[in-house]
């Protein structure tokens, strides 16, 4: 089995850390080796959230610079600023609509330019795929589960040893019985955007 470095970005209140137990649990459900970390988090609704999944009987969970396989992005921004972390000609799935951060929102900063943040993460990645995640989430019943949306995605490029079948079971075992069905769409969706 091939080894698999994940580094996961995006801001409090999405659901990152969440993101990253569901896809640990499917994996561990597939009898696979999972080591999962939480590298910074801030508990307050906008900060800063990063934590790692390593599948394949890797010993820690730390992830250095150059050394993510993949970099999951919840937020755009977020993702460009955790490039350092992915490996030369690594893989980037990635929310393509912004989360503005406080300062933006109160008028003090202005967002960067969507286009320009694309265009560097994409000179960075092998490949990058970017998806409206809070757009599909809401079309499958919640904003949140735009998560479900962007791990169906990453499922779906074969670039791990799960599919989004896995990723579907695990959410039906895991998650409340009433939003179990609105995530299982959300995947579907996230599939459907990289297809």
């Amino acid at each position: 089995m091939a080894k698999v470095r994940i580094f996961f970005t995006g801001v409090g209140g999405q659901g990152t850390l969440t993101a990253t137990i569901i896809l640990a649990q499917a994996a561990m459900a597939k009898g696979l080796e999972v080591t999962a970390g939480e590298v910074h988090g801030m508990a307050q609704r906008g900060g800063v959230v990063e934590s790692t999944l390593l599948i394949g009987g890797f010993r820690s969970p730390r992830i250095a610079h150059g050394e993510a396989d993949i970099l999951l992005g919840f937020e755009p921004l977020e993702t460009l600023r955790a490039l350092p972390y992915l490996a030369p000609k690594g893989l980037v799935v990635s929310n393509a609509e912004p989360i503005p951060p406080i300062s933006v929102t109160m008028g003090r900063e202005s967002y960067p330019d969507l286009g320009g943040l694309k265009a560097k993460i994409e000179s960075c990645a092998g490949r990058a795929l970017f998806l409206p995640c809070q757009t599909l989430g809401l079309k499958a019943g919640a904003v949140q589960c735009g998560n479900l949306a962007l791990l169906g995605a990453l499922c779906a490029t074969g670039s791990i040893p799960l599919t989004p079948d896995d990723l579907a079971a695990t959410v039906r075992i895991r998650l409340k019985p009433k939003v179990v069905d609105m995530n299982l769409r959300a995947i579907e969706y996230g599939v459907q955007a990289v297809s």
